[in-house]
């Protein structure tokens, strides 16, 4: 079993209402990706989202939501963790990578609606709690 760790940031913007960023590849889901060597959680976040929309966030202290799964991969099975937390985007002026297709800020009901796989939606769920709890 090959095991992995990820990081990544729930984006989102406090514009009229708050919306959240989502990227679409060959699913919609937040900006994350591998922690490379030497690299914290939150470093690697920040760097994601860098890289995957073309944002510097602002992280909020006390969110990290941590998402377990499994799948397979070339007929072999992976035991993913992706790490997450939660920043604040200046701006909508995000730009998506060539890793992804389209980008959405959506609020939260659609950003919701949006997302396929369980525990995006928990992580979504939890950010959002917190931000209400924060104002």
């Amino acid at each position: 079993m090959i095991v992995e760790k990820s990081a990544g940031v729930v984006v989102f913007y406090r514009g009229a209402q708050i919306e959240y960023l989502l990227l679409h590849s060959s699913y919609w889901g937040f900006p994350k990706g591998h922690i490379e060597s030497g690299e914290s959680e939150r470093a690697a976040a920040m760097r994601e989202v860098r890289e995957e929309a073309g944002l510097h966030v602002a992280l909020l202290e006390g969110f990290r939501q941590v998402d377990e799964y499994s799948f397979a991969r070339r007929e072999e099975l992976v035991s993913k963790q992706s790490v997450y937390f939660l920043g604040q985007a200046a701006s909508r002026a995000a730009r998506i990578s060539w890793e992804h297709d389209d980008l959405a800020w959506l609020p939260f009901d659609d950003a919701l609606a949006r997302l396929e796989y369980e525990g995006g939606k928990t992580i979504l769920r939890k950010a959002d709690e917190f931000l209400k709890r924060k104002t």
